[in-house]
């Protein structure tokens, strides 16, 4: 089952952070780090939280509390972190700095930044492997953990390893990622190295590794997504935009409301709601009420482990994102 990426020396490490999203690459990154023995108690699960703890706007309600629930049945700590008010609030920045970022501690909320040069928004994220026009990337997740370490002292005191779920498989852009490489954090006081654990992982490899732990998959994948991204994500296909709109009528609408109110639309050519006239909602989609309800939930009410486990209706599936 496991792959051919070279392994680090793990013993070298006082300290594991995993990057986790609640999606199929980083659970099953996490389930390899502890296949390998590295005990529990040197894991930090690490969530950006995109909206920014602010109400809901392009994320799953349920993410969050999934991620903790994650966390609490491996005994594992978990820190948030997030960009305060979120996506929305970056979107609407109208002469002013970026927000400043929060992230949680050991000891408390830490925060910094919120003091870079004024500029404007007003435009989505765009569909394009440029981080500089994809923004919500670095502004809401690459740069949130960055921040997160840079600015705890905690990370001086011995070694970290950083632990992401990008997969070579996902795309020609995350194919050419060195699975093994210094972490843009690591300084000549801070050393911090960054291990892509599952980069030569096929998909099968990774629903297998889960199904092995009987672990839930986030209900976005038993909805029909194929991937859990944002539920609102730019690079949704038109059948997620067509079953975003099925399922949270009011969630489109929040979305194609900025699309309107900006002039511009995500995808360009066509608006969210054209995309979604040209979709099918996943059929999937209406099936399964305990995980729909659950979706939109934000306090998480279901078991973490499930028996008969069963591979979800989106796996393997549409799972449109980055190029």
């Amino acid at each position: 089952m496991i792959g051919q990426v070279a392994r680090p020396d793990l013993g070298a490490y006082r300290r594991f952070v995993v990057a986790f999203s609640g999606g199929k690459d980083s659970l099953a990154a996490l389930l390899h780090l502890l296949s390998l023995g590295v005990p529990a108690h040197a894991v930090e699960l690490h969530h950006h939280d995109v909206d920014g703890h602010g109400p809901t706007f392009m994320d799953w309600p349920c993410t969050p509390a999934y991620v903790r629930a994650i966390a609490e049945h491996f005994g594992i700590a978990v820190y948030v972190s997030w960009r305060e008010g979120g996506l929305a609030r970056e979107l609407a920045r109208d002469d002013a700095p970026t927000a400043p970022i929060a992230f949680e501690t050991p000891t408390g909320i830490g925060r910094a930044g919120g003091n870079g040069p004024a500029g404007t928004r007003g435009l989505f994220p765009q569909t394009s492997p440029d981080l500089r026009v994809r923004w919500c990337s670095p502004v809401l997740k690459i740069d949130v953990l960055a921040a997160g370490i840079r600015n705890q002292p905690r990370f001086l005191d011995g070694r970290t390893l950083v632990i992401t779920g990008e997969r070579a498989e996902e795309s020609p852009s995350r194919a050419h990622y060195a699975s093994f490489e210094p972490h843009r954090t690591s300084t000549r006081s801070r050393s911090v190295d960054h291990w892509r654990s599952v980069h030569d992982w096929t998909e099968r490899m990774v629903w297998d590794a889960i199904a092995a732990s009987t672990i839930r998959p986030h209900p976005a994948y038993v909805l029909g997504w194929g991937r859990l991204s944002c539920r609102a994500c730019i690079f949704g296909s038109a059948q997620q935009w067509a079953t975003l709109r099925l399922l949270f009528p009011e969630a489109f609408g929040r979305i194609a409301a900025r699309e309107t109110a900006s002039g511009k639309t995500i995808h360009r050519a066509l608006s969210v709601a054209q995309l979604a006239d040209r979709g099918t909602p996943f059929p999937s989609a209406t099936l399964h009420p305990q995980e729909l309800a659950q979706a939109g939930d934000p306090d998480w009410r279901l078991p973490v482990l499930t028996e008969p486990w069963a591979l979800p209706a989106g796996a393997f599936g549409d799972s449109a994102g980055p190029i």
